[in-house]
């Protein structure tokens, strides 16, 4: 009787735990079927941590010569033109000195129409040509940044504005048909050697030139037309040519493109018009599409870090252009996680 009992206790264990192995396997195989389901899911082939730039990228504008600040004509956001005028250096000593040039020049021409050897005068004319002309514009720049200047500020006219900006179209057209002008005078063959007095009046020109350019440097100018995007300084401050430090930065917000790194072991994944899009914690469940606009040509070091410690060895990445679709609230600077389909 107790042998029987026994025997009946055991087959119910070894049922039990047959059940327990049998349940483990199954579960095993739903948690498998689960992971394959999900990961059908994924639409993406390669992800890689990108930067938000504007179209042109952050273009970063500081001085071309040590100088106090006299003015600053911009503000972050404020929407500016090629060409115009974001801050200006005191000019009062590059004026004087063009006009102490300028001053030299004339004395020296009475001396020079008097002293010119036969031969040289059409060569005479296309210098005097020239010279005119490269005035005319250092006086056409001059006038456009007054006139963009009184636009901001709310005084000026917009026929004012475009009168100059016609004027300064006009300078330039004329500068450099006498610069063409000037290279066939000076390339004839046969002509006399200058005199002295001639050279003495030519060097007393570029001294005005030389003059001319250190005035144009107290004033700077954005290079694009785009939107101010940072400002690092205030009239009266002393300030220097340093390339790690932008007084001012400047971007096309027109388009946003992302500039991701992709990890060396990825890069056939990635072609040109991929479709692609950017996620952003500061924008949680959000994507915003894109594609591919451009691929480096090279494989470079890292220069956006994803959050967390990097391996020693992970020092080479792809850069990947990504253009992203219409309008986002995504903003210059903001670190996103790109994915491309």
């Amino acid at each position: 009787m107790l042998k029987n009992l026994a025997t009946l206790i055991l087959l119910a264990l070894v049922g039990v735990g047959g059940y327990f192995v049998s349940k483990e396997v199954f579960d095993d195989k739903n948690d498998s079927a689960e992971e394959e389901t999900v990961g059908s899911q994924v639409d993406w082939a390669v992800a890689a941590p990108g930067r938000v730039e504007p179209k042109s990228g952050e273009i970063k504008i500081g001085p071309g010569l040590l100088g106090r600040v006299e003015e600053v004509l911009v503000k972050v956001k404020d929407k500016v033109e090629k060409g115009e005028l974001l801050f200006r250096l005191d000019d009062a000593d590059a004026r004087a000195k063009l006009a102490s040039a300028e001053v030299a020049a004339e004395a020296s021409r009475d001396v020079r129409e008097s002293q010119l050897p036969s031969g040289r005068e059409n060569l005479r004319k296309a210098e005097d040509a020239l010279y005119s002309a490269e005035r005319a514009v250092t006086g056409a720049r001059i006038e456009l940044d007054y006139a963009l200047a009184a636009k901001r500020r709310g005084t000026g006219s917009a026929q004012a504005l475009s009168n100059a900006r016609s004027r300064l179209r006009t300078a330039n057209d004329r500068l450099e048909r006498e610069r063409i002008a000037y290279v066939k005078a000076q390339s004839k063959s046969n002509l006399p050697a200058p005199s002295r007095a001639e050279s003495t009046f030519n060097k007393a020109r570029a001294e005005v030139r030389m003059a001319e350019a250190l005035l144009d440097k107290t004033r700077v100018r954005s290079p694009i037309s785009g939107t101010v995007l940072q400002v690092h300084t205030n009239p009266g401050e002393v300030v220097a040519p340093r390339p790690d430090l932008a007084l001012v930065v400047v971007g096309d917000m027109s388009n946003l493109t992302v500039k991701a790194e992709v990890d060396a072991s990825d890069i056939a994944k990635i072609k040109l018009g991929q479709k692609a899009f950017v996620r952003s914690t500061s924008y949680p469940g959000k994507d915003f599409s894109g594609s591919v606009a451009k691929i480096a040509p090279s494989l470079s070091r890292p220069i956006i870090h994803p959050r967390g410690p990097r391996l020693p060895n992970d020092v080479e990445v792809l850069e990947v252009t990504i253009n992203v679709d219409g309008n986002t609230p995504l903003l210059p600077g903001m670190r996103v996680d790109a994915f491309f389909r």
